[in-house]
């Protein structure tokens, strides 16, 4: 059966794949721990699910426009202005069913054939794949373990060409927990100046998920503010992986024109979620404050925890709820080639899901996860020491 040629350009998620695996083992009775996904353990906050009961009893369960709610929008253009200090008008946001659709929706809107699309490495899976869909290049620049995985203003303009179109990057990062302080987001604005061709797509989808202090956004540049693309959404910060809600903020002609494609894709997103979705912005963020202690408890656990394993690599992240190791040390022992090897010995010998690193950019670590109890995490570090020991 001959299918698209655009098929063979791209993968299935290793997160989603590794999940998958993780699923098919318990349902033969295997004990498996999951670090793979990016997904909270907790339950969304019981004053955003009543009000999606009562959204029902309200009728909202018709169609909602392709953009969004004008509420949830305007909602959207209080939050900016009120935790981020910047101004948006209500038709430049627009809401999608996912932070993910919305970056689709921004690449496809930027970006042509043979356009260049600068990517600092390690990524979100996602990021390379959604550009080779719209048939753009990619080009990675590799942030460093020394450098806490951030890349540099040099090594930035060196990676300047003039088929650049776009620069992609997650702060809070997803997977290395990495921030970029307001000082560090300057210097790079400061080369994006220089460029006035290039568009920025900054995601924020960890914005609260912080340790350190409060989150900086390179849109509050004014130089550079109109090609910046916010990607953000609700599943990080209030525990609403299911409810699939997105939003993107910029300028309005890339609003106009990501409805455009949105509205052939999927229409507008679940008119449900949207309504509670709003009770989310309006409320407080109580619960997300307490998500935020739990996951840096489990984070301090898991670095010093991991720190004991011989020849691990564990930099300390300062936001999301992930840890990106070095593992390198063991390829070429016992059968273990590489990233890919190693997750499917730990998956199938040890019972502990992770994620390859080479599905990130570099290839010398694993994902692990800790959205998931500290007891758990206690448990699957101890299997992780039982299962190197054997490796060593």
């Amino acid at each position: 059966m001959k299918l698209a040629n655009r098929l063979s350009q791209i993968e299935e998620p290793k997160t989603i794949l590794m999940a998958k695996l993780s699923r098919e083992l318990r349902s033969k009775g295997v004990d498996v721990i999951d670090l793979s996904l990016g997904e909270p353990d907790f339950q969304t906050p019981d004053f955003i699910i009543e009000s999606a009961k009562k959204a029902m009893d309200d009728g909202y369960t018709k169609y909602p426009p392709v953009a969004g709610y004008p509420e949830l929008r305007e909602a959207i253009v209080q939050k900016f202005q009120k935790e981020n200090q910047l101004q948006f008008a209500t038709n430049q946001i627009l809401v999608g069913t996912g932070a993910k659709q919305c970056l689709y929706n921004a690449v496809m809107s930027v970006i042509n054939e043979g356009d260049e699309v600068i990517i600092p490495s390690p990524y979100w899976v996602t990021y390379v794949d959604i550009v080779k869909l719209a048939g753009g290049v990619v080009k990675s620049i590799a942030a460093l373990y020394e450098n806490q995985f951030k890349i540099t203003p040099s090594q930035l303009e060196e990676a300047i060409t003039p088929q650049t179109k776009l620069f992609m990057f997650s702060s809070p990062c997803n997977p290395t927990g990495t921030i970029y302080s307001k000082e560090e987001l300057s210097a790079l604005a400061a080369v994006f100046a220089k460029y006035p061709n290039i568009f920025i797509i900054s995601d924020e989808i960890y914005e609260h998920i912080n340790f350190e202090g409060s989150h900086e956004s390179i849109a509050q540049f004014g130089e550079i503010k109109d090609r910046v693309i916010i990607i953000n959404g609700f599943s990080k910060s209030f525990a609403m992986t299911g409810w699939r809600l997105g939003y993107m903020a910029a300028h309005q002609d890339i609003i106009s024109a990501s409805e455009k494609i949105q509205s052939q894709v999927t229409s507008g997103a679940n008119s449900i979620t949207q309504r509670a979705a709003i009770t989310a912005l309006q409320g407080d963020l109580s619960s997300t404050r307490l998500m935020v202690e739990k996951f840096k408890e489990r984070r301090d656990y898991l670095v010093e925890a991991l720190k004991e394993i011989k020849g691990f690599q564990v930099n300390n992240p300062s936001g999301a709820f992930y840890l990106f190791p070095d593992v390198s040390f063991y390829y070429g022992k016992k059968g273990i080639e590489n990233s890919d090897a190693l997750c499917f010995y730990l998956l199938n010998e040890v019972h502990v899901s992770c994620v390859s690193g080479d599905s990130f950019g570099n290839p010398n670590c694993v994902r692990l996860s800790y959205a998931t109890s500290l007891e758990k995490l206690q448990e699957a570090v101890r299997r992780l020491k039982e299962g190197f020991e054997k490796l060593s």
